[in-house]
């Protein structure tokens, strides 16, 4: 039998009504990119939860990505959501990391009291040079935000933060960590939320400020930068780095509170983790349309074999409707919908769906599959991640039940 020509992965195109030749060139741009210059660092750091070197970040600085959601008046790209996550797509499918590494730019940490500030602080970001980190969750509130306890007691001109936080990632190597913090406890008939404020911490890169100390949490996957629990003890932040939102939200009330606008970000980052699941699974896709090629067995490449084309096609089927949900939600929030139950729709739908193709990836590839040979287990690791952060999926079901049916 005559081995059949090889048929090369074809990526995503950009299809109406989403494409315009700008779209089209930047999903180019970050694809070329992603091929040429991060696969290349993540097959050599990924395996052995390496870093990401200042000079990839510094490279994305140069394509302005860090600054794709920050108006142009700020020096950034004047764009949306829909672009924020299309470019993020196409480099989460060379390493999540590096998808994810955009969200701590985008104007994060520049919502100061102060607009003179502020605004500089969005020219920093746009560039790159105001790179930070999230610190939200803590050992005891992970899903539950409204459950924490870092307290921020005022003395004179400042704050002084005393807490525990966890899951930080690029703590240590960020320009500023966010830090949400309880200013006072809730009211009688306040919600659980009333009292949570966001809080600058400036420090420099690559140390701790004074009275913080970072403990590397060992994960599994999800490597390129390092992710921490931080302990604070009597952290001191000035009246000046209150900040009145998360995420770069211009719109953010400062009367409603910080918990709030953190609320609002999250969707927006539930979209971006959409996308970069999204990814994730279409790597996982286009190494198995290679693989079933490539691999031999019975005296025919396997890719001949009905049952493993047509899991494939299920695989690509089930990337593809993911694909096509985060592009309509994410032009929903640029048209300044709220979209907060769509938001957790397609986080669910495109998590669950990179852990069932990483999966079924792994399968399709044997035992080359569990074997760190191959990217297919970088695949799996990093995928299994996007149904925890940015809300678990049991949290995502909550937020679209709630508003499907009313509670007792």
């Amino acid at each position: 039998m005559a081995k059949p020509d090889f048929r090369a992965p074809r990526p995503p195109e950009l299809l109406s009504p989403w494409r315009s030749e700008r779209r089209a060139a930047l999903q180019e741009e970050a694809r070329t990119f992603a091929r040429d210059v991060i696969l290349p660092l993540a097959d050599a750091l990924d395996p052995r939860k390496g870093e990401m070197p200042r000079s990839l970040i510094d490279a994305m600085a140069e394509k302005g990505w860090f600054g794709i959601t920050i108006p142009a008046e700020y020096g950034g790209m004047g764009l949306g959501v829909f672009e924020y996550c299309l470019i993020s797509e196409e480099l989460a499918r060379a390493w999540l990391s590096t998808g994810s590494i955009l969200a701590r730019g985008q104007g994060l940490g520049t919502q100061t009291l102060d607009d003179d500030r502020r605004r500089a602080l969005l020219a920093k970001s746009a560039k790159g040079q105001w790179i930070g980190s999230i610190a939200l969750s803590e050992p005891t509130a992970g899903s539950d935000l409204a459950g924490v306890q870092t307290r921020a007691v005022r003395e004179s001109d400042d704050w002084v933060l005393t807490g525990t936080k966890r899951w930080a990632g690029f703590a240590q190597g960020a320009d500023f960590i966010e830090v949400l913090a309880r200013v006072r406890d809730p009211e009688p008939g306040e919600p659980r939320s009333a009292g949570l404020e966001p809080f600058l911490v400036v420090k420099e890169p690559g140390t701790f400020p004074a009275g913080m100390t970072g403990t590397v949490i060992d994960k599994i996957g999800y490597h390129g930068f390092l992710t921490f629990e931080l302990d604070l003890d009597r952290v001191r932040v000035p009246e000046r780095d209150r900040l009145t939102g998360l995420y770069g939200d211009e719109g953010a009330d400062a009367d409603a509170g910080g918990f709030a606008s953190v609320q609002r970000g999250l969707n927006i980052a539930r979209v971006h983790t959409a996308a970069r699941a999204v990814g994730v699974a279409r790597a996982a896709v286009e190494d198995c349309t290679a693989y079933l090629q490539e691999r031999e067995q019975f005296g025919q490449p396997i890719g001949q074999f009905q049952a493993l084309r047509f899991a494939l096609a299920d695989m690509a089927a089930e990337v593809a409707q993911a694909r096509a949900y985060w592009q309509q939600v994410a032009h929903l929030l640029d048209e300044g919908l709220p979209a907060e139950s769509e938001s957790a729709q397609v986080k669910l739908l495109a998590t669950e769906m990179a852990v069932r193709v990483t999966n079924q990836a792994m399968q399709l590839h044997g035992g080359n599959g569990y074997t760190t040979e191959r990217r297919i287990e970088r695949y799996w690791r990093d995928a299994r991640l996007t149904t925890i952060f940015e809300g678990t999926s049991e949290i995502q079901r909550r937020i679209i039940s709630d508003r499907m049916l009313p509670r007792g």
